[in-house]
């Protein structure tokens, strides 16, 4: 029976998906149960598994079932690793997929992913918070890592091999569903940016990536909005394709008209409909 990725609309015979693992078999790795491939990995002796609407939405975490979060959190075991850390390197030809989560429930984890051009310039091309996992396109397509990953907070990490990775694909549906999602809305946010580029001058493309963050990983207290990731104005210039002064210009002209307000790596919406119009989100 074939294998669908909703997204995408394309149809993946199941014998062509397990060509990418040595065992022809997948009822034989199953025995009829768990996996043997999904050992439960926690050395506090408790269960790592929560209900999809505990992780940030849009992370694949959040799209699982309980019991594909649970054991895909299972197969390998918890490791903290300190703000600042590089998980993955541009370039590098390992194909592991890393899984992230909080030392502390009360806070996301949060990383960076950055890649550099053949002349040097850094850009930043995205967050990945609490619930997501980094590094599976090269575990897909088995072709050396596109971008750096940098903790950019006190991050637990799941560094699970890449035949583990596809072995759990390959066994769950709703996790192949789940991946296909996540990977769609990861384009689509690449190809705002791409227009918001071509369309907007910095201003506004700050506004809308503002509104974007924190839709996607933010918080609500009082009528204010943090954008749940701590990020420099540098960082966040990266992400629209600004230059530092000009972004730290357009900063100003939000905080001008009360829209936001700025502390150190933080910044807090006031005036959430403001900003909408502002960055003509309508």
């Amino acid at each position: 029976m074939p294998l669908i990725c909703s997204i995408f609309q394309i149809r993946v015979p199941a014998a062509a998906v397990f060509l990418w693992l040595d065992e022809a078999d997948p009822a034989e790795r199953l025995g009829g149960g768990r996996p043997p491939w999904c050992r439960r990995w926690d050395s506090s002796g408790e269960e790592f598994a929560m209900a999809g609407s505990a992780w940030p939405a849009g992370t694949l975490m959040a799209r699982l079932t309980v019991e594909s979060g649970r054991d895909l959190l299972g197969l390998a075991p918890p490791q903290r690793v300190p703000a600042g850390t590089v998980l993955i390197s541009q370039g590098d030809l390992r194909s592991h997929v890393l899984l992230l989560r909080s030392h502390d429930p009360a806070r996301s984890a949060c990383v960076k992913i950055t890649a550099a051009s053949r002349n040097g310039q850094q850009g930043l091309l995205g967050i990945r918070v609490s619930g997501d996992v980094v590094g599976e396109l090269a575990a897909l397509r088995g072709t050396p890592r596109m971008a750096t990953v940098i903790t950019c907070t006190d991050t637990v990490t799941h560094t699970i091999a890449h035949r583990d990775f596809l072995s759990f694909l390959n066994t769950r549906v709703d996790a192949w569903e789940a991946l296909c999602r996540m990977i769609a809305d990861r384009l689509d946010w690449a190809n705002r940016r791409r227009l918001d580029f071509a369309g907007y001058e910095v201003p506004i493309r700050l506004a809308r990536v503002l509104l974007e963050l924190a839709e996607r990983h933010g918080s609500a207290l009082a009528g204010r909005y943090g954008l749940g990731v701590r990020l420099s104005q540098t960082e966040l210039g990266a992400l629209i394709g600004a230059r530092e002064d000009t972004i730290s210009s357009a900063m100003r002209q939000l905080r001008a008209q009360g829209l936001v307000t700025t502390a150190y790596r933080t910044v807090t919406i006031t005036d959430l409909d403001g900003l909408r119009v502002f960055a003509d989100d309508f």
